[in-house]
């Protein structure tokens, strides 16, 4: 068990959790009960996601590449668990009263955006991971929506769910982020 609290020590999890504890909780006091708000929903996942990528990489990426541990499992789950951590914030302040989103789109959009950091730390290095879930969030507030299936992918964040361009979207940027950051690690 001791190996868990250094790992999530040196992952910075604790100032991960704190922050998106704190966009948790803001968005609970300030947001009233009131109709579905879809981009808010997409902002607080974004800054969720933001906060738990700081953790996509160690203080020293060369010791990670030499030390005799199997990183592939280790930084696969850490990813997973980063995406199930921001939506599920987001899914207790909306069981708290504030419905910001629905389900399908909390769970398909914190997929897709836990999906780009790790693809971020993997091209980027770990301190820019936050770049391409801001990046991606950026174009799809700012640039409007183009109709058809280029519209769909890229607007996944705001599309219905039941489109299957942006679901399959979000849980390729998924896969594709995952895979890529668990086999390579992120980039020095």
């Amino acid at each position: 068990m001791r190996w868990l609290t250094l790992y999530a020590r040196s992952r910075q999890v604790p100032a991960s959790a704190a922050a998106v504890a704190l966009v948790a909780l803001a968005v609970w006091a300030l947001h009233g009960s009131g109709p579905v708000d879809l981009m808010m929903a997409v902002l607080v996942l974004t800054a969720n996601v933001v906060a738990v990528s700081i953790g996509l990489g160690g203080r020293d990426v060369v010791l990670e590449r030499t030390a005799a541990i199997r990183w592939v499992l280790r930084r696969a789950a850490h990813t997973l668990l980063a995406g199930a951590f921001a939506g599920a914030a987001l899914l207790t302040v909306q069981a708290a009263g504030v419905q910001l989103a629905p389900t399908e789109v909390v769970v398909r959009d914190s997929a897709g955006l836990v999906g780009l950091a790790a693809l971020g730390a993997a091209l980027c290095g770990a301190q820019f991971a936050w770049t391409l879930p801001t990046g991606w969030l950026a174009f799809t507030l700012l640039v409007p929506v183009p109709p058809g299936i280029v519209g769909e992918v890229g607007g996944w964040m705001i599309i219905s769910p039941a489109t299957t361009a942006s679901t399959g979207t979000a849980w390729a940027l998924l896969a594709t982020g995952t895979v890529l950051y668990a086999t390579a690690g992120p980039r020095r």
